[in-house]
């Protein structure tokens, strides 16, 4: 059964610590005390509001999806929506130069919301520290789990944000309003973060007894994710500067740890990561967890990207995030099954490519994004329309799919205009710890060893086309996808191996958010970003005044008013 985490929240969310005025000393609606709620009897229940406050978000706080963040600021999508001013400060993080630290909206609710998160962590470990473990037995395990999370939600501020201020539950109320966004340089920062895995791997179980608790498995993926990012030193400017062999060399250990440890595997078919029905399966390390129907007003629904579907006759809106030609051309394949590494965006596919005597594409193609006449959602009689774009001659020409469901699906529920889903988001896909170490051993010259990991991605894409089907079992695109097998159909040295890899990771993970991250780690956010606006510009006249400024726009600012709170503590990011 999965960890519940809805009766017993208003009794246990007393405190939490943001960094802001009113949410330093945050105290949402309760009925008691502090004293009665950590008491031993209600340890549980405040590990349990902890894990509820890492989904408490919405499309307009997200700390679970991160489609505005790392999808529409990369090359994968366009904010989408009515125009470019409806939820107008999504586009402004996709024009770059028009983000500001003033700027409202969800990157600063997304501040505040993580340090909820973070503080329910906090509470809840200051009041672990101080019970024995023969009053309370499970001390240690709860413990790691509130570090596990609390890790995460750092990891997540640190990736959007670079420079943060680092409060755990030995800060009291009166010190934290003095703690700098910059006590810790990038490095120690890292590190603080990959404590609280490591302390975490070294108090969780391998498994635990209900669905949704983080283990020492998940624990280890995560502190892996943690030292690859930190191995591609960063200076000031956010150029990278050097790439720490050691720090590979642990993604290596870690990731190595969790794939043989026959705990997790990939899904036989790529849609299972994206269907309901499939929750917390051998692909899910890490998942944030969802429900419906649970006795509260709307079920611990997923709300995220709530935005994001379409105006078909089953939904009605709101069409935000929406696949850019340049992604979808990204799945072309050549001859040999392969990716058009050099050539792929020099012509772009239309509805008419996309036929089953047309374009040779890679199968996850039709998992990823909605194309006029295909099955929508793997439903053989429900096919995509261009009637269902809100604005065609603007962003139209695609649509999403990963994070919709059917709208007869269970698991679906409409709010307001809004849509919701209890169908978990994952954090951590079991094919996420086979490309950070593929990745790892590319760096390392160790590139052979990573070529079998990357196939059995693309051998799982090969095999993952019987629910994108049409009723009559005929294919909706031209399918071509092989396997990488030296010295027949590729060179593998280390540069094409990189390359592979880089590729590899866009097409599995399309419009799921990594995009941006990834470009960020590596050092080539600027000249992907500004290369991919120079010819994108030619089809989406939105963009025409778009441009990427290196050394800035790698990371949001830091919100003005935490700096005004803060009396000028908080130092700003670089060129804001």
């Amino acid at each position: 059964m999965k960890i519940k985490i809805v009766s017993i929240l208003v009794a246990t969310s007393l405190l939490l610590v943001s960094a802001c005025d009113d949410h330093l000393d945050f105290q949402p609606k309760g009925t008691l005390t502090e004293d009665q709620v950590t008491t031993v009897d209600n340890l549980d229940a405040l590990v349990t509001a902890a894990y509820a406050a890492i989904g408490n978000d919405f499309w307009n706080q997200p700390i679970t999806s991160m489609w505005a963040y790392g999808s529409v600021r990369s090359d994968d999508a366009y904010k989408g929506g009515g125009s470019v001013d409806d939820v107008g400060e999504i586009n402004a993080y996709e024009q770059y130069n028009l983000t500001q630290p003033t700027t409202g909206g969800l990157f600063v609710n997304t501040w505040e919301n993580a340090f909820r998160a973070i503080s329910r962590a906090n509470f809840a470990l200051q009041s672990l520290n101080d019970v024995s473990e023969s009053d309370f037995p499970n001390k240690a395990v709860r413990q790691g789990e509130m570090r596990f999370l609390r890790g995460h939600m750092y990891f997540l501020l640190k990736v959007l944000f670079k420079y943060v201020p680092y409060i755990d539950e030995t800060i009291s109320d009166e010190e934290r309003a003095s703690v700098s966004n910059r006590a810790l340089t990038n490095d120690e920062l890292w590190n603080k973060i990959a404590e609280d895995f490591q302390f975490a791997i070294n108090n969780l179980p391998p498994t635990q007894p209900e669905v949704g608790r983080a283990n020492q498995l998940a624990a280890k993926a995560y502190l892996a994710k943690t030292r690859l990012y930190q191995a591609y030193e960063q200076d000031e400017n956010h150029n990278v500067t050097n790439i720490n062999t050691q720090r590979l060399e642990e993604v290596v250990s870690l990731t190595n740890d969790v794939i043989t440890s026959g705990m997790y595997g990939l899904q036989p078919d790529f849609a299972e990561n994206f269907l309901y029905g499939y929750d917390n399966g051998p692909e899910s390390v890490f998942a944030v967890q969802h429900s419906i129907d649970d006795g509260t007003a709307i079920g611990r629904l997923s709300m995220s990207t709530s935005l994001n579907y379409s105006l078909a006759p089953q939904y009605g809106c709101c069409w935000f995030h929406i696949p850019s030609h340049n992604m979808v051309n990204a799945f072309k394949t050549n001859e040999d099954g392969l990716p058009m590494f050099d050539t792929f965006n020099d012509v772009a596919l239309t509805d008419a490519d996309l036929v089953p005597g047309g374009a040779q594409v890679d199968p996850r193609l039709d998992h990823t994004v909605g194309i006029q006449g295909h099955p929508f959602k793997y439903q053989p009689n429900v096919l995509y329309d261009h009637s269902w774009e809100r604005v065609p001659a603007l962003y139209g020409g695609f649509g999403n799919m990963k994070e919709q469901q059917a709208a007869d699906c269970p698991c679906f529920k409409k709010i307001g205009p809004f849509y919701g889903s209890s169908v978990n988001i994952i954090i951590i896909r079991y094919a996420d710890v086979l490309l950070w170490q593929a990745e790892a051993l590319i760096e390392l010259g160790r590139h052979n060893e990573a070529l079998p990991l990357i196939n059995q991605l693309r051998t799982r894409a090969k095999n993952s086309t019987g629910r994108t089907r049409f009723a009559d079992g005929s294919t909706p695109s031209n399918y071509h996808i092989e396997e990488y097998v030296p010295g027949v159909n590729i060179d593998w040295t280390q540069e094409n191996a990189w390359k592979a890899m880089q590729w590899e990771r866009r097409l599995e993970f399309a419009t799921e958010s990594p995009r941006f991250f990834d470009l960020v780690r590596w050092g080539i956010a600027a000249e992907t970003l500004n290369d991919y606006l120079e010819v994108e510009k030619t089809r989406k006249e939105f963009l025409n005044n778009a441009f990427f400024t290196k050394g800035r726009d790698e990371y949001f600012p830091i919100p003005q008013r935490e700096i005004d709170f803060t009396k000028g503590l908080y130092e700003q990011n670089p060129g804001y």
